[in-house]
């Protein structure tokens, strides 16, 4: 994965406000979970925020999600934890990835988010 200019404190603040994002998007929009139903839904020009966890092992798997958002224009936010994640979009096991393709009441937490990053 790629190394952040960011402060850790902010980069934490990012990945709360990002999980926060799909916990709001889950009950109220859409997600798509998964490396490769996140890949698809970012080439289809359906992402609206992407989230990819740092400790996917092999780093692989991931690799080309943060790459491909900033050549379609969509932020991606790395989180730490996959389990967290996972927990965030509803699931009872970790996930390396998650989209949000429709926002719902999170909305405006994307907003602040693309404000900030």
């Amino acid at each position: 994965m790629r190394g952040s200019f960011l402060a850790p404190e902010d980069i934490m603040v990012n990945a709360d406000k990002a999980l926060e994002a799909i916990e709001v998007a889950r009950t109220t929009g859409k997600l798509r979970k998964g490396s490769n139903e996140v890949t698809k839904a970012i080439e289809r020009g359906q992402a609206k925020l992407v989230v990819v966890a740092q400790d996917v092992t092999p780093k692989e798997i991931v690799m080309h999600i943060p790459l491909l958002s900033k050549e379609k224009g969509v932020l991606c936010i790395e989180v730490p934890s996959k389990d967290n994640l996972g927990a965030s979009a509803g699931l009872e096991v970790g996930t390396a990835a998650v989209v949000i393709v429709q926002e719902g009441d999170a909305k405006k937490i994307i907003e602040e988010l693309k404000k900030a990053g």
